[in-house]
């Protein structure tokens, strides 16, 4: 089947939401249908420095994963790109969609001029870290989170 990747729209929210859920981690955080995430859709999509992309398939949203692209002085001012929640719908597991999302975020964050990709992962996640290792990731730095 053809798979198309795109900039997520308005429509596209609650099935984004329903992979975030379809996970151990997600299902105790997540809260499908709560207005709130069409809010936050708003905020994103309105972020030049935000890109929220889905994978589709015919008319079916079958994957996702967000972009933040972040300047800074370090590195001589070099333009990072972090991915953040990566997912694809569990029954398109396993067949290279995941892989084809990632290498699609790596290559428009270098058009977009980054020098570096980065990512985080839950640490109980081990399938996730051997996933990106075998894409060239390393496991470089400590993440830490406080929250509020």
């Amino acid at each position: 089947m053809k798979i198309t990747i795109r900039r997520a729209v308005a429509a596209d929210v609650h099935p984004i939401v329903a992979m975030l859920a379809d996970d151990p981690l997600g299902a105790q955080r997540e809260r499908p249908g709560d207005p709130a995430y069409l809010k936050a859709f708003e905020v994103i999509d309105a972020d030049p420095h935000q890109l929220l992309a889905v994978a589709v398939a015919g008319d079916e949203v079958v994957g996702t994963l967000q972009l933040t692209f972040t300047s800074g002085l370090s590195r001589l001012g070099m333009t990072r790109a972090t991915v953040e929640a990566v997912r694809v719908r569990s029954d398109q597991r396993g067949g290279g969609l995941g892989e084809r999302l990632m290498r699609w975020a790596i290559d428009e964050a270098r058009a977009r001029g980054c020098g570096l990709v980065q990512l985080t992962t839950d640490a109980s996640r081990v399938d996730a870290h051997r996933f990106y290792e075998r894409l060239g990731f390393t496991a470089s730095h400590v993440g830490m989170k406080l929250a509020l």
